[in-house]
C-alpha cells in the first residue's frame, strides 16, 4: 500500500500553488435540476410513488461541474463545450457567473440543446431522472470553433482536463486536436473516459476510470472481486492492461467504497483506502476526483499526493447530497481530523 498519508501542511501549501493557476476545462457541459419533495403514498394510478413537491434548485453539471469543483477550492478555471441557443443555457450560464467560471469557450449552436439532467428526490433518495439532451457528435465547424477558443487560452493554462460524458461534444477529432496543443505547450491532460465511445485514450497524463470502466476500456470480464485491491487478480491485470495499451503518466481506478488504486509505470500500484465517513449520494464524485487530483499536480505535487488530497476530496462530497463540491477549509479540516 505505502505511505497514503499527506501532513496538512502539504495540503495547505498545494492548495494556495493551484489557486495561481488556471486550468481549462472542455466537455459536455449540462444544467443538473434538482426536484426535492416527500413521499407519503402510492399513486393509485400507478404503483408509484407520489413526491409532493417542496422546492427546486439549478447546479452546473458534467463537465460544468468539473469546473465547479476548481473554482470552489478556489482555483481559476474556463470551461469549453457546445450548448443550445435555449433557456437552459441562459441559466447555466448564470450559474457559472456565480461560481466565477469562465465561459467564453462555450459555443452555442441552434441546432444542439443544451443538456439538462432533471433529478427528483425524495427523503434524500433519488425516486426517477429525466435526461433532456442532444447525444450527436460535433461537426468539423464546432470542432474548429472550440478548438480556436482553446488555442488562445492554452500556453497561459497549467492543465487541461476532458470531461466526457457521452453527450457527443468529445469526439476523436476534438481530442485529436487538444492532444495536439497541450503537447505543444507542454501542459498537463487529464480526462474521465466513456468506454462506450471507443475514443484513442493514447497520449494522457491521466485517465481516472471506475471499476466498470476500467474493465470495459481493457476488456476483461469483471469477475474478481476482493475486499484487498492487489488480491483482485483481474484487477491487477487491467491496471497492467491499461498502463501498457494507453501508456498514460498516471492511471487513476476508483473503487467506490474501497477507495482509489493508483497505478505509474515501473511502479507496484499504490492503494489508497477511502476516507469517506458516510455516503448519501456518489452524483458527481468523478468529476470531484478528476479536478482536485489535477489543480494539485498543477500545484507541482507529486500523482501520490494528488491522489490523496483526491481521495479527501471525494469522501467529503458523497456524505452531501446532490452535486456537490468542497471548499478549501473542508478539505483542509478533513487532514487535520
Amino acid at each position: 500500500m505505502g505511505n497514503t498519508r499527506l501532513p496538512a501542511a502539504d495540503a495547505r501549501r498545494i492548495l494556495a500553488g493551484a489557486s495561481r493557476t488556471r486550468i481549462l476545462v472542455v466537455g459536455d457541459a449540462m444544467l443538473d435540476h434538482f426536484i426535492w419533495g416527500s413521499v407519503a403514498r402510492i399513486s393509485p394510478e400507478a404503483p408509484v410513488p407520489v413526491v409532493d413537491f417542496e422546492r427546486e434548485s439549478f447546479m452546473p453539471g458534467g463537465a460544468a461541474n468539473v469546473a465547479r469543483n476548481l473554482t470552489a477550492l478556489q482555483v481559476p478555471a474556463e470551461l469549453f463545450g457546445a450548448i443550445g441557443r435555449d433557456a437552459a443555457a441562459h441559466q447555466l450560464k448564470r450559474l457559472l457567473n456565480d461560481y466565477h467560471i469562465g465561459c467564453r469557450g462555450l459555443v452555442a449552436n441552434t441546432r444542439r440543446n443544451t443538456t439538462v439532467k432533471t433529478r427528483i428526490v425524495a427523503h434524500t433518495q433519488q425516486v426517477v431522472r429525466i435526461d433532456r439532451e442532444t447525444r450527436d457528435g460535433l461537426d468539423n465547424s464546432l470542432t474548429r470553433r472550440l478548438a480556436g477558443a482553446m488555442q488562445s487560452m492554452i500556453a497561459t493554462s497549467a492543465a487541461v482536463i476532458v470531461g466526457d460524458y457521452g453527450k457527443g461534444v468529445v469526439t476523436q477529432p476534438l481530442l485529436e486536436e487538444i492532444k495536439l496543443l497541450c503537447r505543444r505547450h507542454g501542459v498537463w491532460l487529464s480526462m474521465d473516459p466513456k468506454p462506450v465511445h471507443h475514443l484513442d485514450l493514447s497520449g494522457l497524463s491521466l485517465i481516472t476510470p471506475n471499476r466498470k470502466e476500467a474493465f470495459e476500456l481493457a476488456g476483461v470480464p469483471d469477475t474478481t472481486r476482493h475486499g484487498n485491491p492487489f488480491d483482485d487478480a483481474n484487477l491487477m491485470l487491467v491496471a497492467d492492461r491499461l498502463l501498457k495499451q494507453l501508456r498514460p503518466a498516471v492511471l487513476l481506478i476508483t473503487l467506490g467504497e474501497l477507495g482509489m488504486l493508483l497505478c505509474l509505470h515501473g511502479r507496484k500500484p499504490f492503494h489508497i483506502p477511502t476516507v469517506a465517513q458516510e455516503v448519501f449520494d456518489v452524483s458527481g464524485a468523478g468529476d470531484t476526483v478528476i479536478a482536485s487530483f489535477t489543480l494539485a499536480i498543477a500545484a507541482g505535487a507529486s500523482p501520490l499526493e494528488a491522489a490523496i488530497i483526491s481521495n479527501h476530496a471525494a469522501g467529503i462530497v458523497v456524505g452531501k447530497i446532490g452535486t456537490a463540491t468542497v471548499t478549501p477549509e473542508e478539505l483542509l479540516a478533513s487532514f487535520q481530523a
